[in-house]
């Protein structure tokens, strides 16, 4: 009766709602933006951990609680070495509108024609490219590391820009709905195996863009002049003109929430 009779004198007060709304709009604004990351994989991670640490603490197996005690301790500190980059991209865009937010698109022909057609022309004159497709997770982070640009996408603009030995040609280029908004820019390195040695160093930056985002990825090869794309961290090669298209057709475009 005690513990009920404490319960019933609780009164919700403004001060608690604002509280509960302040903390739920922190961790709402966080997930948003580790959405897609590899941030997100890391925190599945730290749950599954946590949930052993419980676990053993339950059926009382000293040896295992001990150890991920230890790595709970430190583990804290190497995480914030490891996200270190990530963590200060992550508060000083913080409040930065989701990547889903797009102008509609002018009314001149679907824009995943003009990378395709823009794609096979510098595949058959053999010129290396690298093209990162923004959907649902923002990649304004890598913009920055590059040149910003707000100009409409265009097969000739795409081709000029990875012309050999223009000042852009070797970095990515980066779209955002109908428009491109970077160009040379570095995108982050894939750590695991991209498959076969003949795949050099744009094949594994695209392959690492598609591990910490849901961006598409699509890189000529300048050895081959063979097409492949990147997409929800795995690695399609050889695609011919029309898979291609196709495949930009069902995948351009920010998922349904």
């Amino acid at each position: 009766m005690t513990e009920l009779s404490s319960v019933q004198q609780l009164q919700f007060t403004w001060r608690d709602g604002l509280d509960i709304g302040v903390v739920a709009l922190v961790f709402y604004r966080i997930l948003l933006r580790i959405h897609g990351t590899r941030a997100l994989r890391m925190v599945g991670g730290v749950a599954v951990l946590v949930a052993a640490y419980a676990f053993a603490s339950l059926l009382q197996l000293t040896m295992i609680t001990s150890l991920l005690g230890v790595v709970f301790t430190y583990g804290v500190v190497a995480l914030l070495i490891i996200f270190q980059p990530e963590l200060r991209t992550a508060l000083a865009h913080l409040w930065q509108a989701p990547a889903t937010r797009r102008p509609p698109r002018p009314e001149q022909g679907p824009v995943e024609d003009d990378i395709a057609d823009a794609v096979d022309r510098l595949s058959r004159s053999g010129v290396g490219a690298i093209i990162a497709i923004e959907r649902n997770v923002s990649l304004a982070d890598y913009v920055e590391s590059g040149s910003s640009l707000q100009a409409r996408v265009s097969a000739d603009l795409l081709a000029t820009i990875f012309t050999p030995y223009s000042p852009l040609h070797d970095g990515a280029v980066i779209i955002r709905g109908d428009s491109i908004v970077g160009a040379g820019c570095i995108l982050p390195l894939s750590q695991g195996a991209v498959g076969h040695r003949s795949l050099g160093t744009r094949h594994r930056a695209a392959l690492g863009l598609a591990e910490e985002t849901d961006a598409i990825v699509i890189v000529v090869s300048e050895e081959t002049a063979l097409v492949s794309v990147a997409r929800d961290g795995a690695l399609q090669l050889r695609l011919s003109p029309v898979q291609l298209r196709d495949l930009l057709a069902a995948g351009v475009g920010p998922t349904a929430p």
